[in-house]
């Protein structure tokens, strides 16, 4: 490389021929000037032929070659001055980035596709928002009860036993139809059984359960069985009940205090309360 090139660039030769002669000389591709700079290949060819009309814009033909001339080793600043003078553009140094490359269109969504997925978000929200409000709405209209006394055993049924000697006796409940219950060990407690009974379905309550209680919107569905005695269904007509003792010796004293009951309603479909 000559002296002239070392100090600034020869203004007797075109600035492409300049760089392309620097570029030659320091034994330099254009693939590594492009890896140094980072400008795509095809821009420094047009830099070094000066088909400026092929860059995308005068403030970056300025731009690229300030930066090409920087990494060969030539004075960046003031070529890129006189292709400014040659070619227009802003007078201050340009904004331009290092390095540019057009966006490649089919990696860049289309707007009707953003528009799209923005759309579909705010109609899942919409629904969601509509879902819990509904779900409020039903948990408020079903009427809130703990009622004091479960309903007596059936006529055919043998004669319940007195509560102190139900206790310790297995508790059953068998689904006439279909009902939603929870039973939690206690008013707080964790939940020991939630789910939906169909008719025909029974659970009997774990031997551990030391103070089960339920709560369910269908309790007449549900009859109880403490042993072998039906004591019938926890309510006779449709009603939310909570924290209903499941203890059998509640359960029996309840059943001896209720009135005989009327016989159980056909069963029905199932809206399942929300839980609280």
């Amino acid at each position: 490389m000559s002296g002239q090139d070392e100090l600034g660039p020869d203004t007797d030769v075109s600035i492409g021929e300049q760089l392309r002669r620097a570029r030659e000389a320091k034994g330099l591709s254009l693939d590594d000037v492009a890896s140094r700079t980072r400008i795509p290949i095809r821009h420094l060819q047009n830099i070094e032929r000066e088909d400026w009309e092929a860059l995308p814009a005068a403030t970056y033909a300025v731009g690229f070659t300030r930066n090409y001339a920087n990494a060969i080793g030539l004075d960046g600043a003031t070529l890129a001055r006189e292709l400014r003078e040659r070619i227009g553009g802003p007078s201050h140094r340009a904004a331009a980035p290092e390095y540019y490359a057009q966006a490649d269109p089919a990696r860049v969504p289309p707007k009707s596709l953003i528009f799209a997925v923005i759309f579909v978000a705010i109609l899942i929200g919409a629904y969601l928002l509509w879902r819990s409000t509904s779900l409020d709405g039903e948990s408020s209209a079903v009427p809130q009860l703990d009622i004091p006394v479960e309903q007596a055993p059936a006529t055919a049924q043998p004669a319940a036993p007195p509560p102190q000697a139900a206790a310790g006796q297995p508790v059953t409940l068998v689904a006439t139809g279909e009902a939603w219950l929870r039973i939690t060990e206690g008013p707080t407690g964790p939940t020991i059984f939630m789910g939906i009974m169909a008719a025909g379905d029974r659970y009997q309550l774990p031997v551990d359960a030391r103070n089960p209680m339920i709560r369910t919107g269908r309790p007449q569905y549900l009859r109880t069985l403490v042993g072998a005695t039906d004591l019938g269904p926890l309510a006779p007509t449709e009603v939310t009940i909570q924290n209903v003792s499941l203890r059998p010796e509640d359960l029996t004293a309840r059943a001896q205090a209720a009135p005989a009951p009327a016989p159980p309603p056909p069963a029905a479909s199932l809206s399942v309360p929300p839980t609280q």
